[in-house]
């Protein structure tokens, strides 16, 4: 799917994605990355999948370094919950979450950031196979 935001041109918003990338301001990326309004994080949790199931709390973690106020996490396909102790970094940092399918992550963000908030978007690509 594509996605336009014609606001600002220094901010990254998702332009597209697809279940192997995403585009972040017309820019292709592969793999599981953290984008904020001015940064990409490319090769975040590379032993991590959308599943879950290897995803770590230090993982987790690297979001507080970003300085937003809220992060969404895009599980792949479908929207999935992680274990209780993995958001332990989250919650000590004050860092709200919303665990979503791809998707909603991609186009939730683009509202919020939109808005000037200080979000971050945390993505996950279902494993491949």
């Amino acid at each position: 799917m594509k996605l336009y935001l014609d606001n600002n041109a220094n901010t990254n918003t998702i332009t597209g994605y697809g279940a192997d990338h995403v585009m972040i301001s017309r820019v292709r990326h592969e793999g599981n990355l953290l984008v904020t309004a001015s940064r990409v994080v490319a090769g975040w949790a590379p032993h991590a999948s959308a599943d879950l199931a290897t995803l770590a709390a230090d993982d987790l973690g690297q979001v507080v370094e970003l300085g937003v106020e809220i992060v969404l996490i895009g599980t792949g396909s479908r929207q999935r919950f992680p274990s209780p102790a993995l958001l332990r970094p989250l919650i000590e940092a004050r860092i709200g979450f919303e665990f979503m399918d791809f998707a909603a992550a991609c186009r939730t963000y683009n509202i919020l950031v939109g808005e000037g908030r200080a979000v971050g978007l945390a993505l996950l690509f279902d494993a491949a196979g």
